[in-house]
């Protein structure tokens, strides 16, 4: 059985620096960090959501970390005193004679508008005289002309084109950097596993019949898809796992990008490109 490494560091997903195992968020760019938890082969560090220890490749699919809830704090300062009403003054019972009592105001009585002046109307004014040459509304109708109405032409709208919509599909591959030879990456699976043939976990991504491809594990790495995010995990390889030459520690993932270098083992013998198309 392995020894427990108790110098387990929790790398960051987002600039890979290693920060202590009790840290919560990134000392160098404040991402927060994936929790830890212990192989129950080895006992050995892992991160969460690791699919198998680095130490000895012990499947953690059904092996959940317990987190220690926080207990809240206990306010101990005492509540703020409540101030007591001031007390009304005393009421004295005698009025001092000097005291004058004003007398009740009488109101006055209202005011009567007067009646209003009578207006006489304005005389009316004289009418027009009407001239006797002006023809009745029948003689006027009568010699108007009788106009048809012009015919509807009907005009038959052209006919709208509707342009269809064309679905692009996303193709997302890995270029082998050594051959500049392309793997599409298969679709409809979240987890894809890389390595070579071997009797345990059979590989989605087989690079056995690249050159120096010795160096890779048969159990290397994986790949997980969550959406359109795709993140990139070392299993507990012989060689290890680096992106854009730096480590990857085992248990820990990385976000992939567009144009990262993945190298299988050290040397750079074996690299590949990200991809989107």
């Amino acid at each position: 059985m392995a020894s427990v490494n108790q110098t387990a560091m929790i790398i960051c997903p987002n600039c890979n620096y290693q920060n202590p195992t009790a840290a919560s968020q990134c000392e160098a760019c404040y991402t927060p960090l994936p929790s830890l938890t212990t192989c129950a082969n080895c006992g050995a560090g892992v991160q969460a959501d690791a699919s198998f220890c680095g130490q000895c490749g012990h499947s953690l699919a059904n092996q959940t970390a317990a987190i220690p809830a926080a207990e809240p704090a206990v306010s101990s300062a005492a509540p703020p005193a409540i101030p007591e009403p001031p007390s009304p003054s005393p009421v004295p019972e005698s009025v001092p004679d000097s005291v004058e009592v004003s007398p009740e105001l009488v109101e006055p009585d209202p005011l009567i508008p007067p009646d209003p002046l009578p207006i006489a109307p304005p005389p009316p004014l004289p009418a027009d005289p009407v001239p006797d040459n002006i023809p009745t509304s029948v003689d006027i109708y009568s010699e108007l002309p009788v106009t048809e109405p012009a015919p509807l032409v009907s005009e038959t709208a052209p006919e709208m084109v509707v342009p269809q919509t064309q679905i692009q599909s996303l193709s997302v591959r890995l270029l082998h950097v050594q051959t500049d030879t392309p793997l599409e990456l298969p679709a409809g699976l979240d987890l894809l596993h890389i390595g070579k043939p071997n009797d345990r976990v059979p590989p989605d991504i087989d690079v056995s019949g690249f050159p120096e491809s010795e160096i890779v594990s048969r159990i290397h790495a994986n790949i997980r898809i969550e959406g359109d995010v795709y993140y990139i995990e070392d299993v507990g390889s012989s060689n290890g796992t680096y992106i854009n030459n730096l480590p990857l520690a085992a248990g820990n993932r990385h976000r992939l990008r567009p144009g990262d270098r993945i190298a299988l083992g050290k040397g750079d013998k074996v690299s590949f490109i990200f991809q989107l198309t």
